[in-house]
């Protein structure tokens, strides 16, 4: 098969995966029937082209929510469950606070607890994440579980730069705060605040299901010194499809499967589907992490794919922790696709433990990566529309070529 009938035969591929990950999949949240034949999927696929390959497990929660509502008397107010929270029915004095001090001097244990302004300006990290945890949020996680209110309602307003086209976004997504808690808008907020000291009725349908995951793993040449590593997350947040955020990416790695399953090189190659990215807890990231534990300067190259494909602009590849000669070969090697282009360095996605530790990283994202991030990301709009298939197929024939090219790179 001539280059240009392999690139077409890709592509179809490509659009086959996108349908049965977006379209035929209700949903691939962590812990969800869909998350686990998504990883199905993904591992048939790659036994299907010769990969050796492993599915190790872990223990998580599903969640789902039947809707929250909100009423004082007559009135009624527009919630949305928290993601990950405990459901609730509470009928309480409603309590506000705005600041940190507003919340100190607060008494609001069993009562219903409205948090505004200052306190919901970007939503908090999960108390128990591993990997980023500033001390303002712990701060404020820990004064909520010492308050003790019955229910908490959160107020967030509009924030592109941090939480992109979700409006209202919940200020809590922890399935290890035990606080039942909902959001809303900044204008019901405001609307609320008036009606401090009333009673409040809060209802939040909201379950925690135990579930497990797994990450996929795909292994070539598995005894090996060393391995390149290619990873993308398979999983979503609650509530979008996930095109781009990351249904894109697996694709990548699975049309990699196709183009690499005949390597001969030196070097392992190391298929990772990480599961949990989206997640409170990042589960797969650490699963992965445990089970590489003092091997992690056997990994030449850890490659991760995140929301790649995007139908404008070209696919960006940042670069992290290479040497200067690797560095110029893959600037190089980017010169012969007119779709891809170097991006700036970026660390919202699983290159970050690879980069944190050291380990040499390129991440492939697209262009306009703050643009899609704004619109689409963790939203239902992200869509398999805005995927385009040859982008990928661009994509994966790059990777092919740095991987192909690595051991002569640095001999």
């Amino acid at each position: 098969m001539n280059p240009d009938e392999t690139a077409f035969s890709l592509a179809e591929k490509a659009r086959q995966y996108l349908q049965f990950l977006c379209a035929d999949l209700p949903t691939r949240q962590l812990g969800s029937a869909g998350n686990q034949a998504a990883t199905d999927f993904c591992a048939r696929v790659l036994r299907s082209t010769g990969w050796d390959v492993t599915t190790p497990g872990f223990k998580c929660l599903d969640w789902i929510t039947r809707g929250a509502a909100c009423r004082a008397g007559a009135k009624t107010f527009t919630v949305h469950s928290s993601p990950y929270a405990n459901g609730c029915r509470v009928g309480a004095p409603l309590r506000s606070a705005a600041n940190l001090e507003d919340l100190h001097f607060l008494d609001c244990a069993g009562e219903i607890l409205l948090l505004t302004d200052e306190l919901t300006r970007e939503q908090l990290m999960p108390k128990n994440y591993p990997f980023y945890n500033p001390e303002p949020h712990q701060r404020l996680v820990a004064m909520l579980e010492e308050k003790a209110p019955a229910a908490i309602i959160a107020a967030t307003s509009r924030n592109p730069e941090l939480a992109g086209a979700v409006y209202p976004f919940p200020l809590i997504e922890d399935g290890n705060f035990e606080i039942p808690s909902v959001y809303t808008t900044d204008r019901v907020g405001a609307k609320l605040t008036r009606l401090a000291g009333q009673t409040v009725h809060l209802i939040s349908q909201a379950e925690r299901i135990p579930s497990t995951g797994v990450n996929v793993v795909g292994r070539l040449n598995p005894d090996a010194a060393e391995k390149i590593v290619i990873c993308a997350h398979v999983d979503t947040k609650p509530g979008t499809l996930g095109a781009l955020d990351n249904a894109a990416g697996v694709i990548t790695l699975l049309l990699l499967a196709d183009l690499l399953k005949d390597h001969a090189g030196n070097y392992g190659i190391e298929l990772l589907v990480m599961n949990g990215e989206d997640y409170y807890g990042a589960h797969g990231e650490l699963l992965w992490l445990e089970q590489n534990n003092g091997n992690l300067g056997s990994i030449k190259l850890f490659i991760n794919m995140d929301a790649l494909g995007y139908i404008k602009g070209k696919t960006a590849f940042s670069f992290y922790n290479l040497l200067e000669q690797t560095r110029a070969a893959f600037v190089e090697e980017l010169s012969l696709h007119p779709g891809v282009m170097e991006g700036e360095q970026w660390y919202q996605s699983d290159h970050s433990i690879a980069v944190m530790n050291g380990v040499p990283a390129m991440a492939v994202t697209s262009e306009h990566f703050v643009e899609l991030c704004q619109k689409y990301t963790h939203t239902a709009a992200d869509v398999p529309a805005v995927v385009d298939a040859e982008r990928l197929v661009e994509a994966a024939f790059a990777i092919r070529n740095m991987v192909n090219a690595l051991a002569e790179i640095e001999d």
